[in-house]
């Protein structure tokens, strides 16, 4: 069972109730809390429509993260996805500044006949500038939606 102190309980509630947590961690600490009170994995699993699988990872994990205190690893941090193992990204910030500014052109500057980029359209050109050797298409759309909500939220914050 779990035992969570007064700040750990307080601290998922206000995951649960605010707006921007994402479902996943509003999940694992739904899970966590459930637990905490007492209930079995086969409970939870039925309350909560997850898996069995899910429950044991998020009962175990946070079991095991109970003696790190708070200070050092707060209640979010405990929920979030541990690091995967992989090729790291190899885009820089500087690149998808470019793709930025090029999404900014209009496409007859580069001699496309379109009057909008499609993502198609936009990952070709990267590779005729040499921006990058290779890019599909949806990586393309993805760097491109990636770029412009980090800006907007750099010149608004």
């Amino acid at each position: 069972m779990i035992e969570l102190s007064d700040s750990e309980r307080d601290a998922l509630d206000a995951l649960l109730r605010r707006h921007s947590t994402s479902q996943q961690v509003v999940l694992r600490a739904r899970i966590v809390l459930a637990a905490a009170d007492g209930h079995n994995n086969g409970q939870i699993v039925r309350d909560l429509g997850v898996s069995r699988e899910m429950v044991r990872l998020w009962r175990g994990r946070w079991l095991a993260l109970a003696a790190v205190p708070l200070d050092d690893l707060s209640v979010a941090e405990r929920l979030e996805d541990v690091p995967r193992s992989g090729r790291p990204a190899c885009i820089s910030s500087a690149t998808v500044c470019q793709i930025v500014a090029l999404a900014c052109e209009l496409p007859a500057s580069s001699g496309r006949p379109i009057s909008q980029w499609t993502s198609r359209e936009l990952a070709d050109e990267i590779k005729n500038r040499g921006i990058l050797p290779q890019i599909s298409a949806r990586h393309a759309a993805r760097l491109l939606k990636r770029g412009t909500s980090n800006r907007i939220s750099a010149a608004t914050g």
